[in-house]
């Protein structure tokens, strides 16, 4: 892979070792969509190239990622289809062996969230804003964030964040751990970037084992994720997720 690309809304560019990746769809507040998810678990495969050492993932000013495209879960709740791709790249997120430093400005819910724990380094603006609406919508965690987030943030905190669905400033993000360090709108590229460039020049073998090390075992996250996906679709079918996507969308409206 060489030089840059765009998939829908998912911009990918190579820049030496460092593979960016960028969401670009600010009408939906980078809401993730079937295609988005597909192209972002075509560039962490792709990622997984020795010559690729760092990802460095960032969103459109002001909206990070709004989560799952609601819609999405509408289909599945009806006809048991449409999140093949969303349950793919959380499997290849959890199976994933290169560093993800993130820039993070403005919204960051559901997996714009959890994604934080995917990430080594994470930066955000002082007005972003980290919050999962999962129990609201009748759902359950995902992403491997029920076994992550308790090691990232202690178990009250990840209670506060998973099931009871409060809303984490950027400074509260930073004091529970969830993001690395708060900075303002105009250093968050550089900052990031400065980061993603340090992780890049580490001896690659070395910084691998370390990541492993940190991480823990890889086979106990996967089956988390599995356990959170096979749950997720049943409650997506349950009464309580269709009675909760009827008041969503009546309020959308």
């Amino acid at each position: 892979m060489s030089g840059g690309a765009t998939t829908g809304h998912v911009h990918t560019h190579l820049d030496g070792a460092i593979l960016s990746v960028r969401l670009d769809r600010p009408d939906k507040k980078n809401a993730l969509d079937q295609p988005m998810y597909r192209a972002l678990t075509q560039a962490l495969t792709e990622a997984a190239a020795p010559s690729i050492r760092v990802i460095l993932l960032s969103g459109a000013p002001g909206a990070f990622c709004a989560g799952n495209d609601i819609g999405d879960f509408l289909r599945y709740a009806q006809t048991g289809e449409g999140l093949e791709d969303t349950f793919a790249f959380m499997t290849a997120l959890g199976a994933l062996d290169t560093p993800i430093v993130a820039a993070v400005d403005g919204l960051a819910i559901g997996i714009g969230a959890t994604l934080m724990f995917h990430c080594d380094l994470a930066f955000a603006t002082p007005r972003s804003v980290f919050r999962t609406p999962f129990l609201d919508l009748g759902v359950v965690p995902e992403a491997g964030s029920s076994l992550l987030a308790p090691l990232h943030m202690g178990q009250r905190n990840a209670f506060d964040l998973l099931v009871a669905g409060a809303a984490f400033d950027a400074a509260a993000a930073e004091r529970t751990g969830l993001i690395s360090r708060v900075v303002g709108e105009d250093a968050l590229e550089a900052t990031a970037r400065q980061a993603a460039e340090r992780l890049a020049a580490k001896p690659p073998e070395a910084l691998a084992i370390a990541r492993r090390l940190l991480r823990g075992d890889p086979a106990a996250l996967q089956a988390r994720i599995t356990q959170e996906l096979a749950l997720f679709e049943e409650r997506l079918r349950s009464r309580e997720a269709r009675e909760a996507f009827a008041a969503f969308m009546a309020r959308s409206s």
